[in-house]
Order: structure tokens, then C-alpha cells, then sequence
């Protein structure tokens, strides 16, 4: 029973596991460049998320969702793709914490908490969803692009 609960759930555990992982990068990196570097906070944030982009890419690829490395086109075709949908969930938070802070006036540190954490489930489901179906899919299929 539990190894059927395991066989069932194991790439979702591995994708909240290893999202936990780039979140740290995210975090460390960004208070490094802000705070121990003293870089402008803009920077610090955009090479952060790149850089926890690229950390989700390879933790995906190769733990969660075993996509193998069929040719180097694939290979290109599948970053660019995963950079691409991530780009489209950071336009998805952008947009969900505009609309809680500026239009809902959810402005107090809880209220903000609250709005970013309901965000964070959005994009995080997005994300996997991107990933699953339309990112890690089968590479016959990108090869034949």
C-alpha cells in the first residue's frame, strides 16, 4: 500500500522537494548579491530568479520528470521552452500582486503574506503543469521539430 502511494505521488514529492531547493538558491543567492555584494535589488532579483530557473531546469529534467538528452536540439528546445513558461508564470505573479496590492488594497504585512503565499500555489501549479505536459514531454516528438 504504501509503495503504491509512493509509486503514485513520488514525482510530485520530487517536484515540491526540489522547487523547496530552488527556492533556497533563489533566496541565498539574491541576499548574497543584495546584501553581501550591496547590488541594486532589480539585479539582485532577476540574476536570482535566473539562476533558480536554471537550478529548476536541471532538478526537473533529471529527477523529477526523467526527460533524457535525445540530441542537443532537443536539449535547446527544452530550455528554451521551460525559460520561456517561467517567464510566463513570473508575468502570472507580477500580474496575481498587482492585483491583490494595488486593485484589492491587501497592503498590510499579513494581508501581503497572504496574497503572495495564495500566489505562490497558483504559479507552483502552473509550473508543474507547464513542465508535465508541455515542456518534459516525450522527445520523439522534439526531435521530429
Amino acid at each position: 500500500m504504501i509503495k503504491e502511494l509512493w509509486n503514485k505521488y513520488k514525482q510530485v514529492v520530487a517536484y515540491l522537494f526540489w522547487g523547496v531547493v530552488t527556492t533556497i538558491v533563489n533566496i541565498a543567492s539574491y541576499q548574497w548579491m543584495s546584501t553581501g555584494l550591496h547590488w541594486n535589488y532589480e539585479v539582485a532579483t532577476v540574476i536570482a530568479w535566473f539562476l533558480s530557473v536554471l537550478v529548476a531546469f536541471f532538478t526537473n529534467k533529471v529527477w523529477v520528470f526523467g526527460s533524457p538528452y535525445t540530441t542537443w536540439k532537443a536539449f535547446w528546445i527544452e530550455i528554451i521552452e521551460f525559460f520561456f513558461y517561467r517567464g510566463v508564470t513570473l508575468l502570472m505573479d507580477m500580474a496575481f500582486m498587482w492585483l491583490a496590492l494595488s486593485v484589492l488594497g491587501m497592503r498590510a504585512p499579513l494581508e501581503q503574506l497572504i496574497a503572495k503565499t495564495l500566489d505562490n500555489v497558483v504559479v507552483v501549479i502552473a509550473n508543474y503543469i507547464f513542465s508535465k505536459w508541455l515542456i518534459f514531454k516525450s522527445n520523439d516528438k522534439i526531435e521530429d521539430k
